[in-house]
């Protein structure tokens, strides 16, 4: 185990237990310098935070180490001749789980820190958020006025017995109460848990009762696509069962009619609207667990992923001011920010509530779909609200590609955009000169972010100061942190090969376990590269000629096409650079001759005529070979309405491939257009039919 103690702001090296340095640097391959210099990164960072009690250890970290003794320790660590014999013997001995710590000792509260500091500094009068609802309501809220709502929402939590370590499940749309509600929890050191408003009932019960929720949050319905839809049924059905819920917590939102639980249901109205606008926060421990994350789950049940609250707020916080202030400080109070993503999302925890916020920004969220009631609301809303950052999935920005193939129309005034962000998977590089040349004016810089859940905050990304922007090119990791590409047994590999990306260096917002599953936490990310000490992020990266990176997709979504590998992202890439393609996504299927064979589902622009399937298909078909060459042609072209994709805006390729295979479907709970898997079964019956 290795041990940071607080520094000065001079870089030094590590104070360690004996033979923990040499242990850390045999684990990380990174060397003791290195190492320390990242630490005393991080401490500047954490103190630009309003902390009750300073920390007095910087940073802990034990990697996975193995249980039995019998398990020899040069298994760690090996010469390069043993490298794969080591990595092999180290999928099977249990191991112990890392354990991640920073700024132990150091005390704070994360919703202090992200409103009751700016009023204090006499900031209470600017705008925190500007709401629009998805029907054209409107809010302005002042760092004042979302301090006193608060402490309301943090008063009432306590009166319905909610208190430190208590986990509450928000399920909520993209309105104001979802910030303030998430905040309250955090200042009473209680920890969240947001859901997406659109998931299931089963979605939403496998998260209560993972976490042991004691309190729901829940509304009586959203605007979705023009009309209210009932939200609270969903929220019963999910607790109708066996679970520790006490009290469902129920905002007015559409005035729809509800079935109501006296004792249990209570109105949010009554209960923070009638509560005191002052409350006295507590400070509490940098480790106390913030909130839960629960990914996608591609394989097997979804996975609770823990993030703690003094780390993951330095983190969040720095990489916000990073990414999307104005480089200068001076200029700052003119920002107007806004991320997409639907709150429940980690984009929206660390860029939409916990960063920005801890900035003192400004910002913008948005209840509704981006084409209700017309394609043109996000420009509209843009405009209205003079937005400098502009943060959104490669998703959205294909669809604005299909909506508005010939750019943005005239009458939207985007002049304030100064800054375009992307985030969810690496964008197509023709739906990046798209973006950055109709919505950026052709010059705005764009930061190409790659980050998970996991990691808590971008890990790799361009600099918004950068001159030469590569697109599609998450670019190089940010101050702080370090990666790598590796092969299977942890060897850094050359330029133009495909491999493993991890963080060798992490931050201080990384996860720090599964909730209830620590085993789990090991075996996902930290058992293949034990012996280095690597977090294993499970996507394909290469490096290009420069060492700048290109993330290629989850690992197991690559193709294996007669031994040659294959990106899906570079497949999906050259199709939707053809003029009749808006979205690609690409699955491998099994093939006898080949391994995998390719099967390529399109979108086409509305109203395009389509062409004949054969037609289409070798049209498709030789636009591949002549971007990437023969052995990356589709095999398949399937035109579908729309792909599947999770709420961060990620192709659910799995889905493609036991959809186009016949095979039962996995877990979708983190499916968010669930309509879009009928219209794959549709259109694979039609090809079928013409087959025939």
């Amino acid at each position: 185990m290795t041990i940071y103690p607080l520094t000065s702001a001079v870089p030094i090296p590590p104070v360690a237990q004996p033979g923990a340095a040499e242990q850390a640097k045999a684990q990380s391959q990174e060397p003791a310098g290195e190492t320390a210099r990242r630490i005393v990164f991080w401490e500047e960072a954490a103190r630009d935070l309003d902390w009750a009690t300073p920390w007095h250890t910087s940073h802990t970290w034990e990697p996975a180490r193995p249980l039995e003794t019998s398990v020899r320790e040069p298994a760690l660590n090996p010469s390069v001749a043993e490298q794969s014999p080591a990595a092999e013997l180290l999928l099977t001995v249990p191991l112990t789980v890392p354990k991640i710590e920073w700024f132990a000792g150091g005390r704070l509260n994360v919703a202090v820190n992200c409103v009751e500091r700016h009023v204090a500094a006499g900031r209470g009068a600017k705008v925190a958020l500007y709401f629009e609802g998805e029907p054209g309501d409107r809010r302005a809220i002042t760092y004042a006025e979302l301090q006193q709502e608060v402490s309301r929402a943090a008063n009432a939590l306590l009166s319905l017995g909610i208190g430190k370590g208590d986990r509450v499940v928000i399920y909520l749309p993209v309105i104001p109460e979802t910030v303030i509600i998430t905040l309250a929890v955090a200042r009473i050191g209680a920890i969240h848990s947001l859901v997406f408003g659109g998931f299931s009932a089963e979605a939403l019960r496998f998260r209560v009762e993972d976490t042991g929720a004691k309190l729901l949050v829940t509304t009586d319905g959203q605007y979705r696509r023009g009309r209210a839809v009932p939200v609270k049924a969903n929220a019963d059905a999910a607790i109708a069962g066996e679970n520790a819920v006490e009290h469902v917590l129920v905002v007015r939102r559409t005035g729809s009619d509800v079935d109501w639980t006296p004792g249990r249901d209570v109105w949010w109205h009554d209960a923070v609207g009638t509560a005191s606008p002052e409350h006295q926060a507590e400070a509490f421990d940098a480790e106390t667990p913030l909130f839960i994350m629960y990914t996608s789950g591609t394989t097997g049940k979804p996975k609770g992923l823990v993030h703690t609250s003094g780390g993951y707020l330095t983190q969040a916080a720095w990489s916000y001011r990073h990414l999307f202030s104005h480089p200068d400080p001076s200029q700052r109070d003119a920002d107007v920010h806004w991320c997409t993503a639907d709150l429940a999302w980690v984009t929206a925890h660390t860029y939409e509530i916990y960063g920005p916020l801890a900035n003192g920004a400004t910002q913008v969220i948005y209840e509704g779909t981006p084409n209700t009631p017309d394609p043109g609301r996000h420009f509209e809303i843009i405009a209205r609200y003079g937005v400098t950052s502009y943060y959104t999935a490669p998703t959205l920005v294909r669809s604005l590609m299909g909506w508005f193939p010939d750019g943005v129309p005239a009458g939207y005034d985007l002049s304030s955009i100064r800054l375009l962000g992307t985030v969810g998977e690496a964008i197509n590089p023709e739906a990046w000169r798209w973006f950055r040349t109709h919505v950026g004016g052709g010059t705005t810089p764009v930061v190409d972010t790659w980050w998970q859940s996991e990691t808590g905050a971008t890990v790799l990304s361009p600099s918004q100061t950068d001159t030469g922007f590569k697109p599609g090119c998450a670019s190089r990791a940010l101050p702080g942190l370090s990666v790598k590409i590796v092969d299977d047994d942890g060897v850094q590999i050359p330029a133009g090969v495909q491999g493993h990306i991890v963080v060798d260096g992490t931050g201080p917002g990384m996860a720090r376990t599964v909730w209830g599953d620590p085993q789990r936490y090991l075996d996902s990310y930290w058992r293949k590269y034990a012996r280095q000490g690597y977090f294993l992020a499970g996507d394909g990266a290469k490096y290009d000629g420069d060492g700048d990176i290109w993330i290629l997709g989850r690992t197991d979504d690559v193709l294996n096409v007669s031994g040659h590998r294959l990106s899906t992202i570079e497949i999906e890439s050259a199709l939707v650079s053809h003029p009749l393609v808006v979205e690609a996504g690409v699955a491998p299927v099994a093939d006898p001759l080949t391994g995998h064979a390719i099967a390529a589902f399109v979108v086409l622009p509305p109203g395009t005529a389509t062409p004949s399937g054969a037609d289409l298909t070798e049209e498709l078909r030789a636009h591949v070979a002549g971007e990437i060459g023969p052995i990356a042609k589709p095999a398949a072209v399937i035109v579908v309405p729309d792909v599947p994709k999770t709420r961060s805006g990620k192709i659910m390729r799995r889905l493609l491939t036991q959809l186009y295979e016949g095979t039962a479907l996995g877990d979708t709970t983190s499916l968010q257009n669930e309509a879009s898997i009928a219209g794959i079964v549709a259109a694979l019956a039609q090809r079928k039919k013409e087959t025939l």
